[in-house]
């Protein structure tokens, strides 16, 4: 039985990686506390809906235009929200502020189109694959191999490519890349793109699974920002480690004791973390002057 809920939590912590990447590609590279992520998300999932339930599009072309809307409108929130506040030199917290006002707005705005009841695309009774004692169903399945296809391929593709260098070196430094004479602008641009790709994947795994509703964004973005901290800040590759052990411990803890607890082992695993090893896993240890 516990190899079944190890199982479920590898799953969830593939999920989790994926918001903590879409979170981290802001945050690592501009420093915003991109809270205006959780209605990104949930955006994802309700565009999946709408184009898979109601217009009847193929699920995987359904996935694709979620993809390709959620990505647009995270562009949509660096042009119109974060570059002006960045033009005119706004604190960070100033951002963080107009980020939470972003989000409720979005939020909002979804709840009174689609209303605040969980949308389920689909009702069908899933197929079960069996592995010895191990069940896994065709949506956790999925969620598996594309979850993790998308973590095989950001990685190769961040140490590889030329954007992903670029990526590298504006999380490490914004003002030396663009004394160097890098374009800080059109980069900033692509970095919001890709993160709106990944949260857009995990909503649609997740929302092809269990449904969606517009007030699920929050909790999953407070499990990616955790995630993105245990693995290491600064290091976009920390967020898989970090969400694959939250997911485990998440499902430990529903297995000994039950799912009520899960939230209170995040926020403890969260604070032994900031209290002895606040750089995380794989984080950067960094010297006070």
């Amino acid at each position: 039985m516990f190899i079944q809920f190890l199982i479920n939590g590898i799953i969830t912590g593939i999920l989790y990686g994926l918001s903590a990447i879409g979170f981290a590609l802001v945050y690592n590279t501009t420093r915003i506390f991109h809270i205006a992520a959780a209605a990104l998300y949930v955006a994802a999932g309700y565009v999946f809906y709408y184009a898979f339930n109601t217009l009847g599009v193929p699920l995987w072309w359904a996935a694709l235009a979620a993809v390709i809307f959620t990505a647009g409108l995270s562009v949509l929130c660096e042009w119109v929200v974060y570059k002006p506040l960045y033009r005119k030199k706004s604190s960070l917290n100033v951002v963080m502020i107009s980020s939470i006002g972003v989000m409720i707005v979005l939020v909002n705005v979804t709840a009174m189109i689609f209303g605040n009841e969980t949308k389920v695309l689909d009702n069908s009774i899933q197929p079960v694959f069996t592995f010895g004692e191990m069940m896994i169903t065709r949506p956790q399945m999925l969620q598996a191999t594309v979850g993790i296809l998308l973590m095989a391929a950001f990685l190769v593709f961040l140490k590889f490519s030329k954007f992903g260098l670029k990526t590298r070196a504006l999380s490490n430094d914004a003002a030396l890349f663009e004394v160097l004479g890098f374009n800080i602008t059109t980069t900033r641009v692509l970095v919001f793109a890709l993160s709106g790709v990944f949260l857009a994947a995990g909503s649609c795994l997740t929302a092809y699974d269990i449904g969606m509703d517009p007030h699920v964004g929050m909790p999953v973005l407070i499990n990616a920002m955790v995630a993105m901290i245990v693995g290491g800040m600064g290091r976009f590759n920390a967020c898989i480690l970090g969400g694959l052990l939250l997911g485990v411990l998440q499902s430990s803890v529903v297995y000994q004791f039950s799912a009520n607890w899960q939230n209170a082992i995040t926020f403890l695993v969260l604070l032994l973390f900031l209290f002895f090893k606040p750089q995380g896993i794989l984080g950067y240890k960094k010297r006070t002057v």
